[in-house]
């Protein structure tokens, strides 16, 4: 069952976390790592860990890299749950870091944990080859910057004081790099690791990743706040355009059942093999948090 598989690769990611955190200490900020890094559901951690199967490439090594997308994933979480961001005092059901601690501790655990993700990718044991370790601490880079990840967030923030709300060409462009560009990478990173072309899990990737989003909007709308762990509804409360606001609710859900068609699609070349990387696609809009 895929939800199983997603709670073990998940229960490795945090193992592997945790066993590189463990000889740093008890600080708050490595406290605070600690507790930014658990209890998430670890999709993109499990989608790299689902194209390195599908590549043939093992878990043990493959989990430095899931590890990594993780701690970014998480990294992203803190600074955006900051008062100067979105100002949340929730997150997976837990006060966030900042309320926890401080807000001094929450921008040193963000910090830290972007850096320890480019740390787990360069290590040895992620893969023996130098060029293959480069290109993944490069490829993470570009997505978690300034062209990927931060752009978007940039784009959300400006969006948020402009005249008018975002259309939907420029709300689709903005989330492929908030939300998409982490999750095209989680899902390149087992073909840059088995060595393959990864045009097929990018096309994939670039369908789930917006489905993601629109599933989102979707469940700000639905939702229920306790079992999301988190507070609702805040961007129509501020007017934000999302894309339920901009397509309405049965539109959207409309499109992210066909993103996720074309999500699918894109794997045929995989055959049966990639069964479990569809599955994921089907969780992307049926999830409830």
């Amino acid at each position: 069952m895929f939800e199983h598989r997603l709670r073990d690769d998940a229960a490795l990611i945090e193992a592997c976390l945790e066993a590189r955190l463990g000889g740093w200490g008890s600080l708050p900020v490595v406290e605070g790592m600690r507790y930014a890094t658990r209890g998430g559901k670890a999709l993109r951690g499990h989608l790299v860990l689902e194209t390195a199967r599908l590549h043939d490439v093992s878990s043990e090594r493959a989990v430095l890299a899931a590890a990594a997308i993780e701690a970014v994933h998480a990294y992203s979480l803190v600074h955006d749950d900051l008062p100067c961001m979105d100002d949340d005092d929730l997150r997976r059901g837990q006060p966030t870091v900042h309320v926890r601690w401080d807000e001094a501790t929450a921008v040193l655990v963000g910090d830290a944990l972007q850096s320890l993700a480019f740390e787990l990718l360069s290590d040895p044991a992620c893969h023996p080859d130098p060029a293959v370790r480069l290109d993944l601490v490069a490829s993470l880079a570009r997505a978690a910057g300034g062209q990927g990840m931060v752009l978007g967030q940039a784009q959300d923030i400006a969006a948020e004081s402009a005249d008018e709300p975002l259309g939907l060409e420029a709300i689709t462009a903005l989330q492929a790099n908030k939300t998409g560009a982490l999750i095209v990478w989680s899902a390149e990173a087992g073909a840059r690791l088995g060595g393959a072309e990864s045009g097929p899990l990018r096309r994939y990737a670039q369908a789930l990743g917006l489905a993601f989003q629109i599933a989102d909007d979707i469940l700000d709308v639905e939702g229920d706040a306790a079992a999301a762990g988190k507070r609702l509804q805040k961007d129509a409360a501020a007017g934000k355009a999302t894309f339920v606001s901009l397509l309405g609710l049965e539109e959207a859900k409309a499109r992210a059942a066909a993103l996720v068609n074309e999500a699918m699609a894109a794997l045929a070349g995989y055959g049966a093999r990639a069964e479990g990387l569809r599955e994921a696609a089907r969780f992307v809009v049926a999830r409830r948090t």
